[in-house]
């Protein structure tokens, strides 16, 4: 049974963390949950110890005889901290153990991930982000808050992710999940987008942005700093992930642009209508006896065409092709056309792909190579994709040289 060591900080999220347990309890890992004193102020003892069972406490004194300080940590498989408050944050880039979870932090020695939750104004204050830095630098998994309601009426960054999100993110981190986009910018863009013809109806197409989420949270759970564009997706955000939303092509083109500038990668997973209608009617198209409507449509541009051309060196783009014919031969034209580094090729159809846990892909580099997957669910896929990523990257360099 693998070990599991959650600590929970003080905050108004630590009641999410009850459910982060029980996904942790429910998939067989032992569960040795490590509340600071003023978590316990939200939840008390008795719901950890009856949701883990197992004991619980926040002092180095209790049961010395078992030097709890040093043994918890070093007997741990993962540890997550989730609530991570900016205080703890602090003390764990700085090496401070004044209670049993910072002790616990300093003598562990397996992956460590750090959930945060605060107010906007202390996850963006130069100290926290400074902490936070140090500590990726570090190894250390810091996921990046989400956007949504806070304390009271305060809304911004800062919320703690979905706890499901978390647990992926945490799982990963269990089974050796590597940190290679460790200080990489990535854009993925996930979704189906849609054209308005009324107020009411639109064109649009069957993408569930699954395979998009995936590699968001895949490329979190490696490191990255990940922008994710959504175009029209019902999903969870996945944890740590800034995510913008789109509807239509023209808006998603825009929101690409913009935070390609300064991305190492863009995964271009959306599947972007390819036209839409020229005009757009102010109100509800309505049938008549006078005939069929007659809809006149217009393209719509090709984004990862205009990011090829525009990619500066060292810039990586990966084109999806989604074909239902002709899938390699038409792929090979894409990732010509569109300048791609890589293209993802998949046949899609009805009750095939759009909206499956599972993908079967082939990714086709330009360098003329070949990797056929067969199917396996989609975050394996993802993570397939990000390794060919990997490997074609230029090297992170500072001022001090390659790190």
């Amino acid at each position: 049974m693998t070990e599991v060591v959650l600590g929970v900080c003080g905050g108004i999220a630590a009641y999410k963390s009850c459910e982060l347990l029980r996904l942790f309890t429910e998939s067989g890992h032992g569960v040795r949950v490590v509340p600071t004193a003023a978590a316990l102020k939200f939840v008390g003892a008795p719901t950890w110890a009856a949701l883990s069972g197992r004991p619980v406490t926040t002092e180095v004194w209790d049961d010395a005889h078992e030097v709890p300080h040093v043994r918890i940590g070093r007997q741990a498989d993962l540890v997550v901290v989730a609530p991570a408050t900016a205080d703890l944050l602090a003390k764990a880039a700085h090496g401070i153990a004044d209670d049993l979870l910072t002790n616990t932090l300093l003598t562990a020695t397996c992956p460590v991930v750090f959930a945060p939750a605060m107010h906007t104004e202390m996850w963006e204050n130069p100290a926290t982000q400074a902490n936070v830095a140090l500590l990726r630098s570090r190894g250390f998994v810091v996921i990046e808050p989400a956007v949504g309601r806070l304390t009271g009426a305060d809304t911004g960054k800062g919320r703690l992710p979905d706890p499901q999100s978390i647990f992926e993110v945490a799982r990963h981190a269990l089974a050796g999940g590597r940190t290679d986009l460790r200080g990489r910018r990535v854009v993925v863009t996930a979704g189906g987008t849609r054209e308005p013809l009324d107020p009411v109806r639109f064109l649009g197409n069957r993408s569930s942005g699954k395979q998009g989420y995936a590699l968001a949270r895949t490329a979190v759970a490696r490191g990255a700093r990940v922008t994710l564009i959504a175009a029209n997706v019902t999903l969870g955000d996945p944890a740590g992930a800034d995510v913008v939303r789109v509807g239509t092509t023209e808006e998603l083109r825009k929101a690409t642009i913009e935070a390609f500038a300064d991305a190492d990668v863009v995964v271009m997973a959306a599947a972007p209508a390819d036209f839409r209608p020229a005009t757009v009617a102010d109100q509800k198209i309505k049938k008549t006896d006078s005939g069929t409507p007659t809809i006149e449509l217009v393209t719509n541009p090709d984004i990862a065409a205009e990011l090829g051309a525009a990619k500066r060196p060292g810039q990586l783009l990966v084109a999806f092709a989604a074909e239902t014919q002709d899938a390699l031969e038409n792929a090979r034209g894409k990732l010509v056309r569109k300048r791609a580094d890589l293209i993802v090729v998949n046949e899609v159809g009805v009750d095939r792909v759009f909206g499956a846990d599972s993908n079967t892909v082939t990714l086709l580099g330009a360098d003329g190579s070949t990797a056929a997957l067969a199917e396996i669910p989609k975050d394996d896929v993802a993570d397939a994709i990000w390794d060919a990523i990997v490997i074609r990257l230029a090297p992170l360099v500072s001022d001090g040289g390659t790190v």
